[in-house]
């Protein structure tokens, strides 16, 4: 008699597979590594996470006086490089603790060569800010792990003034079949090694190959962004594609001319 036949790609896989099972599963999951996750994003990027938030952070130009927001703000990272060079940053986290840990952090030497950001706790898809609040917005693997990346775009659109710019660092999914399946062979071993040692679950850190196989990939966002009114949307290869930063301009308002 043939055995059961289980699901491909078992619980973790299942959890993902529709928005409200992966609102519930990453809430869970980022409340739990809260207090290991700098240490995390460290282990997995072999120490290049921080080179590629600079980057983002240089890229974005950001000017004087600016008001930027940084969503899925995690630490603060992005927030906290942003805030040597604008005027007000407020970095919003669904999970308390990550906002916890970033509001606390100290000064780092010599001070804090601008303004201290803000933490707040708040939900990408419906952000607690009225229209084209900033001229800014940044969030370092955020779009990846939002359960409707379609309306956390639409929101990011809204918050946006006209002309505002946006920059996203996350996980790419590789195009290519051989390269795409041998990255998420990748992820997965290491990230269940890292969750046995650390949380004795390999599910823990798995999930971030789960996600990045759900993932539509940078071309397909580059798509959905010009279709809410972006303007020059585009995407950097990182780590040889393996990465990308996305970087997009919301079409300023037209004035209509009476005839």
């Amino acid at each position: 008699m043939a055995r059961d036949v289980k699901p491909a790609g078992g619980p973790l896989r299942q959890a993902l597979a529709t928005p409200t099972g992966k609102r519930r599963y990453a809430r869970r999951l980022f409340a739990r590594i809260a207090d290991r996750y700098d240490l995390i994003t460290v282990l997995l990027s072999y120490g290049l996470d921080r080179r590629w938030k600079r980057r983002l952070i240089r890229l974005a130009s950001i000017e004087p006086g600016a008001r930027l927001l940084d969503l899925a703000t995690g630490t603060g990272d992005l927030a906290f490089l942003a805030s040597r060079r604008s005027g007000m940053v407020v970095g919003l986290d669904v999970t308390v603790r990550m906002v916890q840990i970033a509001a606390s952090k100290p000064p780092p030497p010599g001070g804090w060569g601008g303004v201290r950001p803000c933490f707040v706790g708040g939900d990408m898809l419906a952000l607690p800010f009225p229209d084209a609040s900033f001229d800014v917005v940044t969030t370092g693997y955020g779009i990846r792990n939002v359960p409707d990346l379609g309306g956390a775009l639409d929101e990011i659109a809204r918050v946006l003034r006209p002309g505002g710019r946006f920059f996203s660092l996350d996980f790419d999914r590789p195009a290519n079949a051989v390269v795409r399946a041998a990255y998420l062979g990748y992820l997965t071993i290491v990230g269940s090694a890292l969750g046995l040692l650390l949380h004795r679950d390999p599910d823990t850190y798995r999930y971030i190959a789960e996600s990045v196989r759900g993932y539509p990939g940078s071309r397909v966002v580059v798509g959905m962004l010009r279709d809410r009114g972006f303007d020059a949307a585009g995407v950097l290869p990182v780590l040889g594609g393996l990465m990308a930063i996305h970087h997009a301009q919301k079409r300023a308002y037209t004035e209509e001319r009476s005839s």
